[in-house]
């Protein structure tokens, strides 16, 4: 089992299976439009312009279940990242993903890479690394910062 066994909706609606990233690094995301992490969006940016054709894709998903900080429609979510942040790695539709009706990507994620609250997501811009075979390498904080994992990255896309 791993990510690529997955399946999730894009920001427009599409349903998109995650084996279509399989050999791809990814940094899967749980994001949101008015956190006080939001300015991540730029940095997140930054590293898909800067290591995609090494084979990185990051992976947003929006989620309102922590301060109710996206409570945007999928339009709306799309147009601010895009408008706001120049964001053109993959969105997806808002997700849940803490709780008895998070997403199973989210279930299989927090399962596999727990964090200091177990296997709870703390909050918004919570990372997850992952490798080109699909499987979880590492967990991050919402307070790291997205340029603070390209040595990881980097060692990911040498493998």
């Amino acid at each position: 089992m791993g990510v690529h066994d997955y399946t999730a909706s894009t920001i427009t609606g599409e349903e998109k299976s995650l084996s279509d990233y399989a050999g791809s690094v990814l940094l899967i995301v749980n994001t949101a439009s008015k956190c006080g992490f939001t300015p991540q969006y730029r940095e997140l940016q930054q590293l898909y312009e800067k290591y995609r054709e090494r084979g990185l894709e990051i992976l947003g998903f929006p989620c309102n279940q922590f301060g109710g900080q996206e409570p945007g429609s999928e339009a709306e979510i799309r147009e601010f990242c895009q408008v706001h942040y120049g964001v053109t790695f993959p969105m997806f539709s808002k997700t849940k993903v803490k709780g008895p009706d998070a997403h199973p990507l989210f279930q299989y994620l927090t399962r596999e890479a727990p964090g200091f609250l177990g296997q709870a997501i703390k909050w918004n811009f919570t990372k997850f690394l992952v490798n080109r075979r699909g499987k979880v390498v590492r967990r991050f904080a919402p307070t790291t910062k997205p340029d603070q994992l390209e040595r990881e990255m980097e060692s990911l896309l040498q493998e």
